[in-house]
């Protein structure tokens, strides 16, 4: 359903109780077409028009303070649309979108810039009215014309995937001067009025006479709850509240944005980043580094409380992680070649030694979710399957596709065996300790790039495992902008990978593992994927009418990805580990599909208090 670049805040707003929609009816028949407040991809919206808050948002929450965040690498542009410039760190936040997702629901959006979504059965258009008090930061109001010109503007210049994803979408048109039409290709895609309601509006005269393709640090004009106060390039951004933010009694505003500022400050190095939120410089950290969590959050402030640490259980698919091989690069074009690094992969060990026991092993393109392809095939599934039973890989009619599983001893001999054996049925054999090409003579090498240290907890690990069957693979390190640019550029043997899922795929895995996407470059088709059978899945999975067929469909995708061994898969955690100092306020009930965000925090005047900091001002 989503795409990862494509905007969703995690900044949600409707209706008031006085909007559209009269309680307690959810959404009303006119004509033909059905008039709502919300829209889901397969059922109802579950919040009701009259709803006052959500569920996981506490209403009193107090206004105030700030609240500081790290940030990586750094930044030269303030425009998070394109592919030239690197972004700064919560800019895309002063922008809103036509919807809001919210978290504790599958693929549910309700109004934020909308007061009414209005639809015919078959979904074949969507109708926008915009809310009267929409406003941009400037005081003019947010206008149809502003809506077209984003979808334009953004598919035309924005980033490669906007095009992708809402290939679908033929047609936007202003019908007055508060709806705006969206029309749709042929066919049955019932998640399209919920993606183009995603589309994040821009205000068309700010950007008029301005290179909207162009990486600025001109300030932008937005119509979100915060706007950008302060920054310097490259070393700090701040995001400010807006105190007459035209959406803040919208129910789905009530206990958000609480924090009158937000800061970034950038360091290249995770370790300093480390160091600085110990200090008591950053005010909440979200780790991933399982030896950090395990054996470095002992320091004085945990012992006292002072910092909490926290782990936050979520039903969230999570991301398929791991190395990717770029198939662009000759190769790695043959499957039994790409799966015998499978084989030369010791988690188990990995896990124990190096993680502390406190990963699982990633086995699906929907991890941790009923998407996941688990035993043999369905009936359901054998019927999307068997047409394209030539195309696929033969073991996924006949096998669970199962993950190779070691002692944990580090001496993977039967994995070892197993990749040569692979290896040397496509043309490589080892001589003399080294994995020989037998046509050409030359080593098997290539080069894993990285776009963090950190990421070299597991590469050092794989190239130690690839060595020992003679395969010289060269680990580089590079700086998060060169990284970026080598990805849109496709520029790379193999890579660490990282794919979001939602749990309503969709549209987005056209430009995951699509035949166009694979020759689009700055698309999200990292590995390649040029497959006519997995396109067909794709189109299959988009146009499932129910939740049922969409949970059938996606399997049968899954299974057409895993068996053809694209990624070495690697692991994830379960729970979100965070840590915080001691001074906000948390809602007691949590997203159970999105835990961690602070968007929902609030300073707690009593708590920094009892930790005697420095009131926030300081440094903002």
């Amino acid at each position: 359903m989503f795409l990862p670049g494509i905007r969703r805040r995690s900044v949600l707003a409707g209706l008031t109780a006085a909007a559209a929609l009269p309680a307690p009816s959810r959404a009303r028949a006119q004509g033909k077409t059905i008039i709502s407040h919300g829209i889901a991809i397969h059922g109802e919206p579950g919040y009701p028009p009259d709803a006052k808050h959500l569920d996981y948002a506490n209403p009193d929450a107090l206004k105030g303070g700030s609240i500081r965040l790290a940030a990586g690498g750094t930044f030269d542009s303030l425009n998070p649309f394109i592919l030239q410039g690197t972004a700064a760190r919560g800019v895309a936040g002063i922008y809103e979108p036509l919807l809001e997702t919210v978290y504790d629901e599958v693929s549910t959006e309700y109004g934020q810039l909308v007061e009414t979504i209005e639809t015919p059965p078959d979904r074949a258009w969507v109708i926008f009215t915009l809310r009267a008090n929409a406003r941009w930061h400037d005081g003019k109001p947010v206008t149809p014309d502003d809506v077209v010109f984003s979808f334009n503007i953004l598919k035309e210049k924005g980033q490669p995937l906007y095009a992708v994803y809402w290939h679908d979408v033929v047609a936007a048109e202003a019908l007055d001067e508060r709806r705006v039409k969206f029309s749709f290709r042929g066919g049955d895609n019932h998640e399209l009025p919920v993606i183009i309601g995603q589309l994040t509006v821009l205000p068309k005269h700010w950007w008029a006479g301005r290179a909207f393709d162009q990486a600025s640090l001109d300030i932008p004009l937005g119509s979100g709850p915060y706007r950008v106060d302060s920054l310097e390039a490259g070393r700090f951004i701040v995001m400010r509240r807006v105190e007459d933010y035209w959406g803040k009694d919208l129910w789905l505003s009530r206990g958000r944005y609480n924090f009158d500022t937000i800061r970034y400050d950038y360091y290249r190095d995770e370790q300093v980043a480390f160091e600085a939120f110990k200090a008591g410089d950053v005010d909440y950290r979200e780790e991933f580094t399982s030896r950090l969590w395990a054996t470095s959050y002992d320091f004085p402030a945990v012992k006292s409380g002072a910092v909490q640490k926290v782990e936050l259980k979520h039903e969230s698919t999570l991301p398929m992680q791991g190395i990717g091989f770029n198939l662009r690069r000759p190769m790695f074009t043959d499957r039994r070649f790409r799966e015998a690094f499978v084989h030369l992969v010791d988690f188990e060990w990995f896990n124990k030694a190096l993680s502390w026991n406190l990963f699982t092993r990633i086995d699906s393109y929907f991890f941790n979710s009923e998407l996941a392809a688990k035993g043999l095939p369905s009936k359901d599934e054998l019927a999307l399957l068997e047409p394209l039973r030539s195309q696929l890989p033969p073991e996924l009619f006949t096998k669970e596709f199962k993950l190779p599983v070691t002692d944990g001893s580090g001496n993977n001999r039967e994995g070892m065996r197993r990749a040569i054996a692979l290896l040397k049925e496509v043309g490589w054999e080892v001589r003399s300790g080294k994995m020989i090409n037998v046509k050409n003579g030359q080593q098997l090498s290539f080069e894993l790039l990285l776009g963090a240290p950190r990421l070299e907890r597991f590469a050092l690990p794989f190239k130690e495992w690839c060595g020992r069957v003679g395969i010289d693979v060269r680990l580089r390190t590079v700086d998060p902008v060169q990284y970026q640019k080598r990805m849109d550029e496709f520029d790379y043997d193999a890579t660490i990978v990282i794919f979001s899922q939602s749990l309503s795929p969709g549209n987005e895995q056209r430009e995951y593992w699509g035949s166009a996407a694979a020759k689009t470059k700055g698309s999200q088709n990292l590995i390649g994927i040029a497959d006519p059978a997995i396109d067909k899945l794709i189109e299959a999975v988009i146009a499932a009418p129910d939740r049922p067929s969409l949970v059938t469909r996606s399997r049968a995708l899954d299974r057409a990805l895993l068996w053809n061994y694209f990624i070495v898969p690697q692991y994830y955690s379960t729970t979100f580990w965070i840590a915080y100092w001691n001074k906000f306020g948390r809602p007691q009930k949590t997203a159970k599909y999105q835990p961690r965000g602070i968007e929902t925090w609030w300073l707690d005047p009593e708590k920094e208090k009892t930790l005697g900091q420095t009131p926030p001002e300081r440094k903002t």
